[in-house]
């Protein structure tokens, strides 16, 4: 074994792998491993800075060498394979090796490495497969956002590939006390089964990931937001209610919903110009015939205390006024084989290149130039995956690299655009609305939705566990649909149930956003204006468009979320400062209750606000754990629980089961049937 140090480095070369361990923030680890000549130097998710003045303990001999920084410590055999330990000396995680040369274990002549690089034949890159132990009874919080169900993700295999409604966010927190970082873009997958856990790169130069301990779950959140960032203070505009549906087609028709929500006294604090307000995709302006004035739109907006925010799409058709210019700039994204057509919807389209710098500022020169000049404040990136018409990752070929190797990143140098364009503006308060997310998106003010979801039960359940998921991934902004995105008639009673369950839960989620594309469709009025297909849009999806019924029950939850703005805006300067997810699993404050851990429909919304969505139709109880060493205030009742038990909580049509801590001072006005 050929192990040394170099400052507080502690390296290992065995024939043509390098392996490199080093502290990288309070109780944390960086481990990196290569077959080239030396790692790339990437930091990737990791980007902020930490100390160069840690010091860890470390020891080289050839028996084997160790390094610990603070809780965590790390132990290379004289064969090579690690054992990552805690403050106690207990195992945290273990590489998985089955081969011959491990002479202090149980020996398996099956070759099977913790650290395996295959050459990829005709690639710049290996074919990468980190092993580790598996611990049966181990749960696995966070991995970002799949349409699974599932809040532990033990068991599950999870691609490691963005889609639209899947953001692969390849972070976790483990109940057995740490938090790993595959801290790596490439397309690939992640198996946490019961006989091995695995991690693999289709194509990439170098094994990265960050693994740190903690005593509780919210110590390891903290840690993992001091090295890849820390969500902003969310703006006050955030915490309030935001309006839109498939499509407002024309500026008279955006600013009368908005009119109307004032007549009405509902509170509403932005609404939504969405796609195909513009001239053709990556023209990146208002079409001035049906937006005849943005400035003065945006003028009477601002008076009525009500903000615009705007549909970005990352495609350029290749029709548009910018696409030659990008084209010849290499601010696109390219392919290795075939024609570089992306997308075949609405235009014959290709994705800008968000690993670019140039083409980040491009596209923001023009945003600025046509929106942010007028006062847009606040930007829908959408198709952040980005969103290819077949997802053939193997053809794209990015700034940075193949797609293969470098694809993930994709989503959060997209939001990092906007980002850096309007920090330079002097804008502080940023919050852009993202369809995707990796490992860092949260520093660049992304606030991510679920994508475009069935408009069902099952697929509110499985928002849920998304939503929770993002949170434990690092991601504390996130929101849904209300209602779901595809399908929803507004006169159907089967539809009405699910949107009143989905908008009161929506009252309890970071935003509060209505929008989907509801039946039946209506077509636009001329099909082409100037040889460009034109867009309809969705039925009506307002407050007042589901019937007199409905709409005393959603402007309830319009009102109640205003009335928690004060303690939603604690819940966001607690995510900004620490990086506490602002919905958590009963797990992330309750880890020593089991009953607690093994919760997964039922979730705290802030410190102080146990929230129980119902998820199914036709149910008007549903049982709630509550968590041991508390007394749980029920909101609709005023009855007071101890902690450690089952109750069944009342759940007519307009009521959704919240209890507060006693103690917290909360008192929900209007939650009562």
């Amino acid at each position: 074994m050929a192990c040394y140090q170099e400052k507080n480095k502690l390296y290992r070369r065995m024939g043509t792998e390098l392996l490199c361990i080093e502290p990288w923030g309070a109780n944390a680890l960086r481990v990196r491993a290569t077959r080239n000549a030396a790692c790339t130097g990437e930091n990737w998710a990791l980007t902020e800075a930490v100390s160069a003045d840690l010091v860890p303990q470390m020891e080289v001999s050839d028996d084997g060498s160790s390094i610990r920084n603070g809780k965590i410590g790390c132990r290379i055999s004289a064969e090579g394979w690690l054992t990552f330990t805690g403050e106690d000396g207990r195992s945290l995680l273990t590489e998985y090796w089955r081969n011959r040369n491990d002479i202090h274990r149980y020996c398996m002549p099956l070759n099977i490495d913790g650290r395996d690089f295959a050459p990829v034949p005709g690639q710049a890159g290996y074919r990468l497969t980190a092993r580790f132990e598996s611990v049966p009874d181990e749960r696995i919080y966070g991995m970002g956002q799949y349409q699974d169900g599932l809040l532990n993700k033990k068991g599950a295999v999870l691609e490691l590939a963005h889609r639209n409604t899947q953001a692969s966010v390849p972070f976790y927190v483990s109940s057995l006390g740490y938090g790993f970082l595959w801290n790596n873009p490439a397309v690939g997958r992640a198996s946490f089964g019961t006989n091995v856990t695995e991690w693999e790169a289709e194509s990439t130069q170098e094994l990265d990931y960050w693994i740190c301990a903690g005593d509780t779950p919210a110590e390891i959140l903290s840690a993992y937001a001091d090295v890849t960032g820390h969500a902003p203070m969310m703006p006050e505009y955030g915490m309030g209610y935001w309006q839109c549906r498939l499509r407002y087609r024309t500026q008279d028709e955006l600013l009368s919903v908005a009119r109307r929500h004032k007549a009405l006294g509902l509170p509403l604090d932005v609404i939504v110009a969405d796609f195909f307000h513009w001239t053709l995709q990556g023209d990146y302006r208002f079409d001035p015939i049906d937006w005849p004035d943005v400035p003065a739109m945006v003028r009477e907006l601002d008076e009525m205390g009500v903000k615009l925010m705007v549909s970005i799409w990352p495609t350029l058709d290749t029709r548009g006024e910018h696409y030659r210019e990008m084209a010849e700039k290499g601010y696109l994204v390219t392919v290795d084989r075939g024609l570089a057509i992306h997308m075949n919807w609405m235009g014959e389209c290709v994705f800008f290149d968000a690993t670019n710098p140039g083409a980040r500022e491009y596209l923001w020169q023009k945003a600025k130039e046509n929106y942010y000049q007028h006062g847009i404040r606040i930007f829908w990136l959408d198709e952040a995956e980005p969103e290819y018409g077949k997802y053939d990752f193997d053809l794209q070929r990015y700034y940075k690299g193949p797609a293969l190797q470098v694809g993930n990143e994709y989503p959060a140098m997209y939001a990092k655009a906007f980002y850096d364009g309007m920090t330079a503006e002097g804008q502080t308060d940023i919050l852009n609305l993202v369809r995707c997310a990796w490992a860092g998106s949260q520093r660049y003010g992304a606030l991510v939705w679920s994508g475009d979801v069935d408009s069902s039960f099952r697929s509110m359940r499985e928002q849920l566990a998304a939503g929770l998921s993002m949170g434990m991934a690092g991601i504390p902004w996130w929101n849904s649909d209300l209602g779901g995105f595809i399908g929803g008639a507004p006169a159907d009673p089967a539809f009405q149930e699910l949107l009143a369950r989905w908008f009161a839960w929506g009252a309890f989620t970071p935003v509060m956003r209505m929008h989907g594309d509801r039946v039946p469709y209506e077509p636009p009025k001329e099909e082409y204006r100037g040889g460009v297909r034109q867009f309809g849009s969705g039925a009506p999806n307002e407050v007042w468009s589901f019937g007199e019924k409905m709409q005393p029950l959603l402007s309830k939850y319009v009102r109640i979320r205003e009335a928690l703005r004060p303690y939603t805006r604690k819940v966001m300067e607690e995510a900004h400062r620490t990086g506490a997810p602002a919905m958590r699993p009963l797990f992330y404050s309750y880890p020593g209750d089991p009953a607690a851990c093994a919760e997964e429909t039922a979730y705290l919304y802030g410190p102080d606000l146990l929230v129980a969505p119902v998820l199914q139709a036709g149910v008007t109880e549903r049982e709630v754990y509550l968590p041991a060493g508390e007394t749980w205030v029920e909101q609709a009742t005023g009855r007071e629980y101890a902690g450690g038990q089952l109750v069944t909580a009342s759940a007519p049509l307009d009521v959704i089961p919240v209890f507060a801590r006693k103690g917290s001072g909360l008192q929900i006005a209007g939650l009562k049937s």
